[in-house]
């Protein structure tokens, strides 16, 4: 598998969210993530394959959906102490850095350390931690984390994913790359205002932070979307998310784009005053899908709200 172009630096801010290191025009693509860049729900309560017309077997859709459940719980158990921190969700990575003493992680015994309620101080740094084992498990991937076996298990579990969802998965991830290649759009000969900005990919999920990373992970996204920028709207909802960001990529060159198919994401993106996709499983209306979105349609979206490159 080729290595994902790079995406811009981010430079981490001391009490928020992190912020962008980018320099000139930037174009920031918001993702949903579960039945936009992944199809999970839809796999498990086969709607995917009632979706599609009934050409698939909903038995099967089901079953790797299962699959996918059960192993993404034991990787968040296993390796990233889910089970210890699940009742303490954070809407991004960072939001506990001011707890951080930055000790060294290497022999600290997480089983151990007595984390637990209250909520105190003492445990918002325990979990600071844990936060920060988290992100460095992620910035080394899967191939550090897990054995050949277990990386053979997961290729071809995406693999059969894939083939059964028509190449949903692998044609979301393309475009995420291409998103992460500056200037695609001008070597390509398209008109767009989003031609000449650099670009990266955020993702806003309503699941809990820990199994979404993960799931980037499993579902080789990870090093097209940073950790710092994965945001859980569990408890603090999309629209506030979408403030975070606007703070994280400031600038009067900033534009924002949300791609997602459900209606929180929709309206927040309409109070922000900022382009929404609609992801479809069923192209009803206005609605697009995996394969067939481009970075030429996400393009005319963002023309749509901000104007061509001629009105700059």
């Amino acid at each position: 598998m080729d290595d994902p172009p790079s995406c811009p630096l981010i430079q981490r801010n001391s009490s928020g969210p992190p912020l962008s290191h980018v320099e000139g025009p930037l174009c920031v693509y918001i993702w949903d993530m579960d039945e936009t860049l992944i199809l999970l729900k839809s796999l498990l309560d086969g709607t995917y394959g009632v979706a599609v017309g009934g050409s698939k077997d909903l038995q099967k859709g089901m079953e790797i959906g299962q699959l996918w459940e059960s192993r993404i719980l034991q990787v968040c158990d296993e390796i990233f102490l889910y089970e210890q921190i699940e009742n303490y969700n954070e809407p991004f990575i960072g939001a506990l850095r001011e707890y951080d003493d930055l000790r060294d992680l290497s022999d600290y015994e997480f089983m151990s350390d007595g984390f637990t309620a209250p909520y105190d101080d003492d445990n918002k740094r325990k979990l600071a931690y844990r936060l920060r084992l988290a992100s460095q498990k992620y910035e080394q991937g899967l191939h550090s984390i897990l054995d050949k076996e277990m990386i053979k298990l997961w290729d071809d579990l995406y693999n059969l994913t894939d083939r059964y969802c028509d190449g949903w998965l692998s044609s979301a991830r393309a475009l995420l790359a291409d998103i992460c290649r500056r200037n695609l759009d001008s070597e390509n000969g398209v008109n767009s205002s989003s031609a000449s900005c650099s670009r990266i990919n955020v993702l806003v999920t309503s699941g809990s932070l820990i199994p979404s990373l993960v799931k980037c992970m499993l579902f080789r996204l990870d090093g097209l979307i940073p950790h710092e920028n994965v945001y859980s709207s569990w408890e603090v909802g999309k629209l506030q998310c979408f403030k975070w960001i606007r703070e994280q990529f400031p600038g009067p060159k900033t534009r924002f784009c949300v791609i997602g198919d459900g209606p929180e994401e929709c309206s927040a993106a309409e109070t922000m005053r900022w382009p929404f996709v609609q992801i479809d499983l069923v192209r009803r209306g206005s609605g697009l899908r995996f394969p067939g979105l481009t970075m030429k349609m996400l393009g005319y979206y963002i023309d749509a709200v901000y104007g061509d490159s001629d009105s700059d």
